[in-house]
């Protein structure tokens, strides 16, 4: 058992993150007690992320897993947890079509998406702003695309890498094409913490999820076994592959190069008009 640290009055902190192999993983050691901090109880929702997006909008949890691009619509009542963050490197959210088709002409067509508020329709935009889409819960726009009702999808999560299997043909990866232009990862998602907190108690949340993801990484196996509940479609070779895509030491800090694909994200949004807000990145913990 790892206890974190020591306080007087028990606090209830809500958590809230998506119900996938990955951030399950991640908060493995919170969700099932092994890691502890005393004074605080934590109380954990599972939502899948553009609902979690909106919620950030109101305030409604203490801790939230966010999208990136949703960050600049919360960022005066949240700052961002320098761990927790899901970041692709040199891969990400893919457009995948019914038929082969290069991804300027996919574009043309309406494109499912999971949400307008998530880093995948975000980097879509980037990189056509002309692209027709249309909202579609995250895990059904593979098999809407299947049925023939969209030509086009850009999937999230396992889907990225249960697509082919389905009989879908990769168009673009979008974390391909960031890191072309950019040179940089592509940040997706990470956790987002009240500010009204206050710094103390910040500073206690923040070292718990930190140990949470450590305590993870270390006991990978049985870490493992428990996300394999939230893994759909997935075998466990396929769910420790996707874990590992997005659970790491990037994980548990995003270092100078993770910070930096964050802002030119939010940057390069609201250059060219696709986020309205001027972000301003305050990281904490």
């Amino acid at each position: 058992m790892m206890n974190v640290m020591t306080t007087t009055a028990v606090r209830e902190i809500t958590v809230a993150h998506s119900p996938d192999s990955d951030d399950a993983f991640m908060f493995y050691g919170l969700a099932t007690g092994k890691v502890r901090v005393a004074g605080i109880k934590f109380t954990h929702t599972l939502c899948d992320i553009e609902t979690l997006n909106r919620a950030a909008l109101a305030g409604q949890y203490d801790v939230t897993a966010i999208s990136f691009h949703a960050y600049p619509y919360i960022q005066e009542r949240y700052a961002l947890l320098t761990s927790g963050g899901s970041v692709g490197e040199g891969y990400g959210p893919m457009l995948v079509a019914s038929k082969p088709l290069p991804p300027e002409q996919v574009t043309r067509r309406t494109v499912a998406v999971p949400g307008t508020m998530t880093t995948a329709y975000l980097a879509l935009k980037l990189y056509d702003r002309k692209a027709q889409t249309e909202v579609v819960p995250f895990d059904e726009i593979i098999p809407q695309v299947l049925a023939g009702k969209y030509e086009a999808g850009l999937i999230i999560h396992e889907g990225q890498l249960t697509f082919a299997k389905s009989g879908l043909h990769k168009a673009l990866d979008l974390g391909e094409w960031w890191r072309g232009q950019t040179g940089l990862p592509l940040p997706l998602g990470g956790n987002a913490i009240r500010r009204d907190l206050g710094f103390e108690l910040t500073l206690s949340v923040s070292s718990a999820l930190k140990h949470s993801i450590q305590y993870a990484l270390d006991h990978r196996t049985e870490a493992l076994a428990y996300a394999m509940q939230f893994a759909r479609d997935l075998d466990t070779q396929l769910a420790d592959k996707f874990v590992a895509m997005y659970v790491n030491e990037r994980t548990l800090d995003y270092g100078d190069e993770g910070r930096r694909a964050v802002e030119e994200l939010l940057r390069r949004g609201y250059r060219e008009g696709i986020i309205p807000h001027a972000p301003k990145v305050d990281w904490v913990g």
